[in-house]
């Protein structure tokens, strides 16, 4: 078996060269100019193509930014909208508990400056959502028990359908009022809305004069809801929150302020394979935790004990490893573990080196080496990304890795670094230490967040119209060249 030392020294992958003497990527002379210039100039890149943006690897991802430029519901001006009925799909999928109370309202407060900007400038808002995964009409995964904070959000009186479609949803909608909120009955009552069916959604888009997307987290879906009813309504715009998880998901990954870390963790390797391959395209490091590091010991001959492992995955392990190395990205995996008897909270836990994980017990954590590791490779960074836990999080004894992450992370943004939470348990993790606040964007989606970041189109995305060619130009100035005047990346 491999020692300690020489495990360490196997287990980062370290760049032959980078280009870290800038934490920017450097642009060329055209574009290294006074602000006054900088908007000609960006006309003149884009009319010959947007592939002269930038250079190397954030030259490809320029090209990401310009197709992913899509209107916004900020592009929308009062006499666009006062008297207008607007279909809102949100995301409004909370957590409810035994006596129909909302446990987590993040969500709902997520779409409350889109919902504001509308009603403010006179239109007549249609909220459309789903919740859960009912099959049929299931009164457990009814919306009325959101009216209340939807109500208490908003400043306004909620009003509230029985239905999604059909006659008497007609009816309330055309007694209306302007700068009014009708919240319509769960979208997923009917099988319709997940078969995208045209009928329906048909149905759905006849209660409204425009439509407006603000539910990230079911982008990644072609529902009737999100994809089907953009067919039947003009303009089909990105609401404020759609908007922002695409400046950050796409923008700021795609083109970052470097140096640029990713962290990747979670339970499988075959989970994150599409996010790994696609960061190991745009990082400088990679930090690996979580179940998916067994599967990388072992495919470098390491024992690994009882620890989750992936066998039939072991050669893309070895093949992911390899592209590190080949694209000049510091791929570092944990040196030391925590390791237990069983898979329980209250197992017995002891810290070895992961290169003498014992017969029989299996890794739920990384180790205080490990993590003291993570801090100095994130600490010259400017942009960093973290999607999964290090460990076992949801056992306090197994939480020490993930919540040492989040606090550094935290810490990171407090000096001007771009912190991104992409989903999933990174956002439960920041809100259990309670530094959710202050991170500079905390994804809302899950499955979504992961296909964006693996490069994947969104049908809910793609569907909207695109960016007229100023409003591309704009975004490009402030996703690409606010690096250039600022430390801080506020958008």
């Amino acid at each position: 078996m491999a020692s300690a030392t020489s495990a360490a020294s196997s287990l980062s992958l370290l760049p032959s060269s980078r280009r870290h003497a800038s934490s920017s990527p450097r642009l060329p002379l055209s574009l290294r100019l006074p602000r006054t210039h900088l908007v000609q100039s960006l006309s003149l890149h884009v009319a010959a193509g947007a592939a002269r943006i930038v250079s190397g690897r954030a030259q490809r991802s320029s090209l990401r930014v310009v197709a992913m430029a899509k209107k916004s519901v900020s592009d929308l001006t009062s006499a666009d909208l006062e008297g207008k009925r607007v279909f809102v799909r949100a995301d409004l999928n909370v957590p409810l508990d035994e006596n129909q109370n909302i446990t987590d309202d993040t969500r709902i407060r997520a779409a409350v400056p889109t919902i504001k900007y509308l009603i403010s400038n006179g239109a007549k808002v249609i909220l459309s959502s789903h919740l859960g995964r009912p099959k049929g009409v299931t009164p457990k995964f009814s919306l009325s028990p959101l009216v209340p904070r939807l109500s208490e959000l908003l400043g306004i009186k909620v009003e509230k359908a029985d239905d999604c479609v059909g006659p008497e949803v007609e009816k309330l909608v055309s007694a209306l009022p302007n700068g009014s909120v009708l919240l319509l009955e769960n979208v997923r009552f009917y099988k319709e809305e997940e078969k995208n069916e045209p009928e329906f959604a048909k149905k759905l888009a006849s209660l409204a004069d425009l439509y407006v997307n603000d539910a990230f987290g079911t982008a990644h879906r072609a529902h009737a809801s999100t994809e089907g009813v953009t067919k039947f309504l003009k303009p089909s715009v990105a609401g404020f929150l759609l908007q922002k998880e695409l400046d950050y998901l796409v923008g700021a990954v795609s083109s970052p302020k470097r140096p640029f870390a990713a962290i990747v963790g979670g339970s499988k390797v075959s989970s994150k394979i599409g996010v790994i391959e696609s960061l190991l395209e745009k990082c400088d490091i990679l930090l690996l935790g979580g179940g998916m590091i067994f599967t990388f010991y072992k495919a470098q001959g390491l024992s690994v004990g009882s620890s989750l492992v992936e066998e039939d995955k072991l050669d893309l392990a070895t093949s992911l490893m390899a592209k590190a190395k080949e694209k000049g990205v510091s791929l570092l995996l944990p040196t030391d573990v925590v390791v237990a008897d069983k898979f329980a909270a209250d197992a017995e836990s002891k810290i070895v080196p992961a290169s003498v994980i014992p017969d029989g017990w299996m890794g739920l954590d990384i180790g205080p080496d490990s993590i003291k590791t993570f801090n100095e490779a994130l600490e010259t960074t400017q942009t960093v990304i973290w999607n999964g836990p290090m460990g076992v999080f949801e056992f306090d004894k197994f939480a020490t890795g993930t919540e040492a992450v989040a606090k550094k992370l935290a810490e990171l943004s407090g000096k001007g670094v771009t912190t991104i939470i992409g989903g999933g348990d990174s956002v439960a993790a920041v809100e259990k230490v309670g530094v959710a606040n202050v991170m500079s964007h905390i994804s809302t989606g899950g499955g979504a967040s992961l296909e964006l970041l693996e490069g994947k189109e969104l049908p809910g995305v793609t569907a909207l119209d695109e960016a007229s060619v100023s409003v591309t130009l704009a975004r490009i100035v402030i996703l690409v060249c606010v690096p250039l005047f600022t430390r801080r990346k506020n958008i």
